[in-house]
């Protein structure tokens, strides 16, 4: 069972007006799908540009000591 949480953030006017156009064009069905779908964009890039470091890391470090 999946838990949903309210998150509350304030937005922009004109940012809320670009969802609202992305909704109205078909890309989602409501403001919350865009959330969501942008939190899991974040958190996928933020992982990934840590795992990105992490390997310069472990590379710079088996290069170099």
């Amino acid at each position: 069972m999946i838990v949903l949480e309210t998150i509350p953030a304030k937005v922009t006017s004109k940012l809320v007006g670009e969802i609202d156009e992305l909704i109205k064009e078909g890309w989602y069905a409501n403001r919350s799908e865009v959330v969501r779908d942008a939190i899991r964009d974040l958190v996928k890039k933020l992982r990934a540009e840590k795992l990105e470091q992490a390997i310069k890391e472990d590379v710079n470090w088996g290069l170099h000591g």
